[in-house]
């Protein structure tokens, strides 16, 4: 058994100007469809540094950072993989109906 079993991760949370939110739609080409816990739809990109390392899917949790300049665009900064969403979804930080 790990230490962390049964008990609260301590999860990477949103710095300042980051979002959580939750990936709706794949749209190709390093872009997907977001929606986000501010009550936002964002187009966000996968950089460079995730690609083929971090593989991203419908329903995942993410961390978003909106761009300053264009607020319905944003970059993927982490991916939650399943146990840390659903931690994040039993502590509150994310809604499901937004």
């Amino acid at each position: 058994m790990s230490e962390n079993e049964g008990g609260r991760q301590n999860l990477r949370m949103p710095d300042e100007g980051e979002v959580f939110a939750i990936v709706t739609e794949m749209l190709g080409a390093n872009r997907v469809k977001v929606r986000c816990m501010d009550g936002q739809t964002r187009t966000a990109r996968i950089p460079g540094r995730m690609q083929k390392r971090v593989w991203i899917r419908e329903n995942d949790v993410v961390l978003v950072s909106p761009w300053d300049w264009q607020d319905e665009k944003g970059d993927i900064e982490w991916r939650y993989d399943k146990q840390a969403a659903d931690q994040l979804r039993e502590e509150g930080h994310i809604q499901d109906s937004v």
